[in-house]
């Protein structure tokens, strides 16, 4: 039976001074929405510490994609989630009432452009005549076309399809398509039979990243349940980066991690080296929620407009980032 010492012990004394929310589970509850990516915040929602420290019942749930996410916030499904930096460009400038409080990960390569071996490609410059699949409007799409323009490619030369991750490992399998720009666990399954070529941390000017992102009025309404979650996540993110070499494959850490999310234990090292984790602090600063992620947010629905995603973009993003509850957390 795997061992929960550290996610149950661990994950509690991180978040020693956090305090008790005054609320009953029976009338508290959140469901957040989540991607089942094998990184630190697995380690949070493995532990019973978030609820006991805040008296709220919360539920995670995973979900496919960035879209599956829009909807289930645009409909009130759920109020806290994962969202990627472009799915979130879509949904603020389709007016969904959300707000960005938090970077879950800033992608490097964790999302990779995947060629299928025998096919002949080696550099961007080859996908010319070449079929590619990606979940359109996605994080990976984005730096996609980020890479065909940055080698001077249109994109027309390429046939892109708009698949999910599922439909990907299908394809691939299949030899239907030639390469892919598509993250874990399918990027592992279509590596056995390909080659990486870029990935996102390469795309230069072209960040993407995993934000956390909540219902303006429910977060407006739970600002203390808000904090305990940005203290709970930031705690497990300072864990890893203060030593990812002893996340190795026989760690408690990584064993929950893979138990959680079906990664392999001897992959997930090596995934979490695709992700960098930014601090409370650092998040919180001008490079990223502070001021950078408004202007990439306007630059991301520019390229969402160009691919007929969105009608149009919004002249400003910023009502749709804050700082309030990384502050709060790091109180």
């Amino acid at each position: 039976m795997l061992r929960r010492t550290f996610n149950m012990a661990a994950i509690a004394t991180l978040m020693v001074g956090l305090g008790s929310i005054s609320a009953k589970a029976d009338d508290k509850s959140v469901v957040i929405g989540h991607f089942g990516n094998p990184t630190p915040m697995q380690l949070v929602a493995a532990s019973d510490a978030l609820s006991k420290a805040t008296g709220y019942t919360v539920e995670w749930r995973k979900f496919q994609s960035g879209a599956d996410v829009i909807a289930a916030m645009a409909s009130g499904d759920i109020k806290l989630a994962e969202l990627g930096s472009s799915p979130f460009a879509i949904a603020s400038t389709q007016g969904v009432d959300l707000q960005l409080f938090m970077i879950s990960d800033g992608i490097g390569s964790a999302e990779a452009l995947i060629a299928r071996n025998g096919t002949g490609i080696e550099k961007i410059e080859d996908l010319k005549g070449k079929k590619v699949a990606t979940p359109l409007g996605s994080t990976a799409h984005f730096s996609l076309m980020g890479a065909l323009e940055n080698a001077n490619m249109p994109a027309a030369d390429v046939t892109v399809l708009g698949m999910s991750p599922d439909q990907i490992a299908a394809a691939w399998s299949q030899d239907q398509i030639d390469a892919a720009f598509i993250w874990e666990p399918v990027q592992s399954k279509i590596s056995a039979n390909g080659k990486l070529i870029i990935h996102a941390g390469q795309v230069t000017g072209k960040p993407t990243f995993d934000g956390w992102v909540v219902n303006r009025e429910w977060g407006e309404q739970n600002k203390d349940f808000m904090a305990a979650f940005v203290k709970a996540i930031g705690a497990a993110n300072d864990s890893y980066n203060s030593n990812p070499a002893a996340w190795t494959a026989d760690s408690a850490e990584v064993k929950t991690i893979s138990e959680r999310t079906g990664a392999a234990a001897a992959d997930i090292p090596v995934i979490l080296k695709g992700y960098t984790f930014p601090s409370l602090k650092d998040q919180a600063s001008e490079a990223w929620l502070g001021g950078a992620m408004t202007k990439n947010a306007a630059a991301t629905a520019v390229f969402l407009v160009a691919q007929k995603k969105i009608p149009s973009a919004l002249d400003d993003y910023s009502k749709f980032i804050t700082t309030d509850y990384l502050n709060a957390g790091m109180k």
